[in-house]
């Protein structure tokens, strides 16, 4: 087992190999295009989806109901009206009551750009995406679509100092006496939107309509590179059916036609670091389809309700939620069910969900990701010490005997199965169990890539500060300090291990340090202080345990 360390690094770096090929191909990389300045469909609306045949029945969206993007002309007398939250900045139309553009007031684009926020719905064609809702009648003219024109008491709408709660009603009437009042509901410090539709049936006859929502986005091409580990964070649609999470590929032919009846879910369309989501009331069923129009790279996720009956002369209230910011786990998973899985850390999750919540607790009282970041680290190598340690003692051992190991090698050079007979009767006489070093490492793999996942998808990490020349924490170090002293923590483990008695073998462990910097340089610098903090602890433990080893051999000796 001298070269059991050869095979550890190896596993760790196939694991890591595997994990980014599998991401390529559960992401495939989309081909390169020029910018689009207008494509086709941006600035137009898709169809209006058609009614469930009736109240007790409701069939699934067929792919004829939406389709790609027709165009529309915009009707006269439309206007945009801004609506300016302590956290978000948006512009309604009047045409649809629809949000067609929303700014991140507390989220800067960059480090370099402090005061351009980040903008996640817009109406500009190259980076189009916006939401879109409204109500189905079995008559077209009798419930306003999101081609219906509505009127507002203002253009503009401010949350002001104190006020917990901002209501912005738009409101649309039929030529027979059907009026609707939409509403929307902002929250300070939400990200959660409430959109309620109150209609007022004065006509004479029953009423009968669905509530919907369309998420129409302009798919904009992604160059995936390993040296940019942001550009493996997953872009796209995606939906909670009631009981699983799953991302819908755009370019897969299957899901670019999904459609289910849903009770108790969500859709969404994900971004690194952002979501954009429509939850509808719990308790009934939704249709959810999913169409593309693969020559304009636009696709658009819809649910429709089921039939709600209105009695002439009676009111009725119709609800949808929309959520528009960071994935913010708390507020995501207080909006609907298991909307916090939107913050995707992929298989890992059993681990990095965990680790982020304990992150999450250590950061309420350092106030410093970074500092978290040592701490749990410090922690996860507490609950693990009992583990540590007694593999720590056997690999102790195996340096103690090396000498004893190399004479062995001499003696029997060239009978290796002699060879292996010596080297059992010399570990069972020593009482060394050679496999025992092998496993605190084993368990350090899924631990490494839950916290890469809690790195790479959690926006309470984004531009998070840790001190001096390291500003951002979810991205790599930009001088390379860190790796370096990760890659002299690695060598100065590596002399505290027995060494392979092979100088060849010998030769590569002593440079495995050299190729885990290289490596570790492009990954995200909190995931590096991980490594590092990891590395030290585990280094002094080893050279603890080393010395009372020593002792113990010095005294039994005497």
């Amino acid at each position: 087992m001298d070269n059991k360390r050869i095979y550890l690094w190896g596993v760790l770096g196939l694991m890591i190999w595997l994990n980014f090929i599998s991401w390529q191909r559960d992401y495939p990389p989309i081909a390169s295009s020029a910018a689009v300045s207008n494509p086709a469909g941006a600035n137009t609306s898709s169809a209006v989806p058609s009614l469930p045949s009736s109240s007790a029945s409701s069939s699934a969206v067929t792919s004829a109901e939406v389709t790609a993007p027709v165009a529309v002309t915009p009707s006269a007398g439309s206007v945009k009206i801004r609506v300016v939250t302590d956290v978000l900045d948006l512009d309604l139309n009047t045409r649809g009551g629809d949000i067609e553009r929303a700014d991140l007031l507390k989220y800067s684009l960059s480090k370099d750009q402090p005061d351009t926020t980040v903008q996640l719905l817009s109406d500009v064609p190259s980076t189009f995406f916006v939401t879109r809702s409204g109500l189905l009648s079995s008559n077209p003219a009798a419930a306003p679509s999101h081609l219906a024109i509505y009127t507002s008491p203002a253009n503009e709408y401010r949350m002001a100092d104190g006020q917990s709660e901002l209501t912005v009603p738009m409101t649309w009437l039929d030529a027979n006496g059907v009026s609707v009042t939409k509403t929307y509901t902002f929250k300070r410090g939400s990200y959660a939107v409430g959109v309620t539709y109150a209609v007022n049936n004065s006509s004479s006859v029953e009423w009968q309509g669905a509530s919907y929502v369309q998420l129409f986005r302009h798919d904009l091409p992604v160059s995936y590179s390993m040296l940019d580990a942001t550009t493996i964070a997953y872009r796209g649609p995606a939906i909670y059916n009631g009981k699983g999470y799953r991302k819908l590929q755009v370019s897969d032919s299957e899901d670019s036609k999904y459609q289910a009846s849903t009770t108790g879910g969500w859709m969404a369309g994900l971004q690194h670091y952002f979501v954009v989501a429509a939850v509808p009331p719990a308790g009934q069923a939704y249709d959810y389809s999913l169409s593309v129009d693969e020559a304009n790279s636009n696709y658009t996720m819809s649910y429709r309700g089921p039939l709600q009956s209105v009695p002439a002369g009676s009111s009725a209230q119709l609800q949808e939620t929309l959520f528009i910011g960071p994935k913010l786990q708390d507020q995501l998973a207080a909006t609907g069910p298991e909307l916090d899985r939107a913050t995707d850390y992929g298989k890992l999750s059993i681990i990095a969900r965990p680790l982020f919540w304990l992150l999450q607790k250590v950061h309420q009282f350092v106030s410093n990701w970074g500092i978290a970041i040592v701490i749990t680290t410090l922690l996860i190598k507490l609950a693990f010490y009992r583990l540590t340690a007694s593999s720590g003692r056997s690999m102790a051992k195996m340096r103690t005997i090396a000498p004893k190991m190399k004479a062995l090698q001499e003696r029997y050079k060239d009978d290796r199965e002699a060879l292996g007979r010596a080297t059992m009767e010399m570990y069972k006489k020593e009482k060394i169990n050679p496999v025992a070093g092998c496993l605190p490492m084993l368990i350090q793999i899924p631990f490494f890539m839950g916290f890469y996942w809690v790195l790479l998808e959690s926006v309470e990490l984004r531009q998070a500060p840790f001190f001096g020349w390291v500003t951002d924490l979810s991205s790599r170090d930009p001088y390379f300090i860190l790796p370096v002293i990760m890659g002299v923590a690695n060598y100065a483990q590596f002399k505290l291990n027995p060494a392979p008695t092979d100088p060849m073998q010998a030769k590569i462990m002593s440079f495995m340090p050299i190729m885990m910097t290289v490596m570790m340089a492009w990954f995200p610098s909190g995931l590096v202080l991980y490594w590092i903090t990891n590395t030290l602890v585990s280094a002094l433990q080893q050279w603890r345990i080393n010395k009372l080893v020593e002792a113990d051999g010095k005294q039994v000796t005497a």
